[in-house]
């Protein structure tokens, strides 16, 4: 799918990864519904973006918020023909620590956002997706979800990122199966450790540590645009579906 003159919506939009996006997407000659939870944000890196964008404070956990997004997508573009999940949350905790238990209502709101939130984007983006003239290929959409190199590899504390992630994967063949008879490809991407506000929260020994032992090359952590730089690539090659792609410069537990 050419992505001049689409319409894409991307959540998690106000920093890292959706940030990148957004401004990869534009810079390619589409039109950006920018959502997230963090509306200061949103006004100040992403409106400044250009007459493309548009902003809107979502959770995409709540299913009429969503609903909403994607209703102002097509008001103000006339269509959508790309989405792109990128929200999330860590939610640090392990199963059991000093004899407290893993708070179910942090598992639940995990799972919310990395998981339901994704799946609530799918279903109602890809029905706005129905409605688009196919191209020359049938295509009518392009579904990006993001997944992490936790999905298989998660550490301590990251039972319920590396559970949500993992489902992340799991839901793609489905969803691509789903969905192909409507000329809607669905991707998932499975970054590695990349530089992001989820990252910086880290202390600086853990990041180097993970550095050190997991990469192999390039030596350092992602970037966002080389992430963006991927969700490109998948909405241009048509013949990119129902797979999950790393990007994580070859990290692996025990690689050094």
């Amino acid at each position: 799918m050419e992505i001049i003159n689409s319409v894409a919506l991307v959540t998690g939009a106000a920093s890292g990864l959706g940030l990148a996006t957004c401004k990869a997407l534009l810079a390619a000659g589409a039109k950006v519904m920018a959502v997230d939870m963090d509306h200061e944000r949103l006004t100040s890196e992403v409106l400044p973006l250009g007459p493309n964008v548009r902003i809107r404070t979502v959770d995409v956990a709540d299913d009429a918020s969503i609903q909403a997004a994607v209703a102002a997508a097509l008001a103000d573009f006339g269509g959508l023909h790309i989405a792109v999940n990128c929200a999330g949350i860590l939610g640090p905790c392990k199963t059991l620590s000093k004899g407290q238990l893993f708070p179910l209502e942090l598992w639940n709101r995990v799972i919310g956002i990395n998981l339901t939130g994704s799946f609530n984007v799918i279903r109602h983006a890809s029905l706005a997706m129905t409605a688009n003239a196919p191209n020359a290929d049938g295509e009518r959409g392009v579904i990006v979800n993001t997944a992490s190199g936790a999905a298989w590899q998660g550490q301590m504390g990251q039972v319920a990122y590396s559970a949500s992630k993992a489902a992340v994967i799991g839901m793609t063949l489905p969803v691509a199966r789903d969905l192909a008879q409507y000329g809607v490809r669905v991707v998932s991407i499975a970054p590695g450790l990349f530089e992001t506000s989820m990252s910086a929260s880290m202390p600086p020994k853990v990041s180097q540590n993970l550095i050190d032992n997991m990469i192999l090359f390039p030596h350092r952590m992602g970037e966002a645009p080389e992430f963006a730089g991927l969700v490109c690539h998948i909405v241009e090659n048509p013949y990119l579906n129902a797979t999950t792609i790393n990007i994580d410069g070859g990290a692996r537990t025990g690689t050094r």
